[in-house]
C-alpha cells in the first residue's frame, strides 16, 4: 500500500477524492512525542494538507528525527520532520544510532523552523547554570529525539559527566517535582509546548550555556548554529539567553511521485498564517529559508516549486 501511495499523481489523488466510491490516499507524517513542538506542529500541517488538498494526511507520533527518517527511508512513512543535524548523521551514517548504515533515500520538502536548546530546573534546586549539573541526573526527552540524540555529545564536549535520562517530554516535569532528575533540557520550536506547562504551574529557572561553552559545543558539533531565545518567550523567563540551535525539514522518500512532493511543498509555503495558528514557531516555514539547507539533496517536485519562486537554492543540496 505504501508503495502504490508513494506513486500517486496530482492528477490521481483528485481523481480519487472525488470518486465517492473510492477512498482517500492517506499519507502518514512521522512528528515525535507528545510535549514537544513537533508533534503539534505535525498536527497543523497534516490539517492544512488534509484541508487544502485531496491528499487525507495523518500526523504519527514517533520518537523522532532518527525514527523518521529511518521509517521514510524505507518507505514505512511517506513523510518525515527531522533536524539538520540529526539528517546530517544519517547520511554519512556517523551518529550512534546508525550503525554505520548511510540513510540516502531520504529528500528535503520544505524548511519548517530552527530547534533552539535550553534547560530549566526548579527554583528551589538552585540550578541556574550548565555546569551546575555535573553528576546530576537530567532529562533529555525521548533517546530517539533530536536532543536525546545529541544531549550525550553536548556532555561530552563540555568534559562533564551527567546521567542522561530518557522519556516522554511531557513526564519531564513529574519527574522534576518527584526528584528523578534534576533539570530538563530539551529543544524545538518556541515556544516549546512542555516549557510552557512547566512555566505556568511550577516555579523554574531558564538557563543555557556560556559563550565559552558555546564555542565549545559548536566546535565539537559544527551542524550547530548560534541562535538565541528572547526574554518574554516564557513568563519566568526575563532575560534574552544565547544557545544553539538546528534547523528542521520535512523529508519525504525519493521515490515520492514529483507532483505530490511539489503539491506538498507549495501548499504547506503558502499558508504561512493557517500554520502559525497551530504553533508560532511555523512563522520561520517560509520558502526562503529553503536555503538553510546545504546538504541533504531537495526532492525535484521540491526544486520545481522553490525554481518557480525564484530561490536559489545551495548547490550542496541539489538532487544529484
Amino acid at each position: 500500500m505504501g508503495a502504490v501511495r508513494q506513486t500517486l499523481t496530482v492528477a490521481a489523488v483528485v481523481l480519487l477524492a472525488s470518486t465517492a466510491a473510492i477512498a482517500q490516499p492517506v499519507l502518514s507524517l512521522g512528528t515525535a512525542s507528545v510535549g514537544g513542538t513537533y508533534y503539534v506542529y505535525g498536527e497543523t500541517v497534516a490539517k492544512v494538507l488534509s484541508e487544502k488538498t485531496k491528499l487525507k494526511v495523518v500526523a504519527q507520533q514517533t520518537q523522532g528525527p532518527p525514527q523518521n527518517i529511518v521509517m521514510v527511508d524505507d518507505k514505512k512513512l511517506e513523510l518525515g520532520m527531522v533536524s539538520m543535524g540529526v539528517a546530517l548523521q544519517a547520511l554519512a551514517g556517523t551518529g550512534p544510532w546508525t550503525k554505520g548504515h548511510k540513510y540516502e533515500n531520504i529528500r528535503a520538502l520544505f524548511p519548517m523552523y530552527e530547534t533552539t536548546l535550553q534547560c530549566l530546573a526548579l527554583k528551589k534546586s538552585g540550578i541556574t547554570s550548565f555546569q551546575q549539573l555535573e553528576g546530576k541526573a537530567v532529562g533529555a526527552g525521548p533517546k530517539a529525539g533530536t536532543v536525546g540524540t545529541y544531549f550525550p555529545l553536548i556532555v561530552d564536549a563540555l568534559g562533564m559527566k551527567v546521567m542522561a535520562r530518557n522519556g516522554q517530554s511531557v513526564d519531564m516535569g513529574n519527574q522534576m517535582s518527584d526528584g528523578v532528575i534534576d533539570a530538563f533540557c530539551f529543544g524545538a520550536g518556541l515556544p516549546i509546548p512542555a516549557f510552557t506547562e512547566l512555566d505556568a504551574s511550577q516555579q523554574v529557572t531558564f538557563f543555557t550555556w556560556t559563550d565559552e561553552e558555546i564555542t565549545r559545543i559548536r566546535k565539537a558539533l559544527p551542524e550547530f548554529s548560534e541562535s538565541s531565545i528572547p526574554k518574554g518567550t516564557y513568563k519566568q523567563q526575563t532575560a534574552d539567553q544565547k544557545t544553539v540551535g538546528l534547523f528542521n525539514f520535512a523529508i519525504a522518500n525519493k521515490d515520492m511521485a514529483d507532483d505530490v512532493a511539489y503539491i506538498i511543498t507549495k501548499i504547506i509555503l503558502e499558508n504561512n498564517a493557517a500554520l502559525v495558528k497551530g504553533h508560532p514557531a511555523a512563522k520561520a516555514t517560509i520558502a526562503a529559508n529553503a536555503t538553510r539547507n546545504s546538504f541533504l539533496p531537495f526532492h525535484p517536485g521540491a526544486v520545481r516549486y522553490y525554481k518557480e519562486k525564484g530561490i536559489k537554492l545551495d548547490p550542496g543540496a541539489l538532487p544529484k
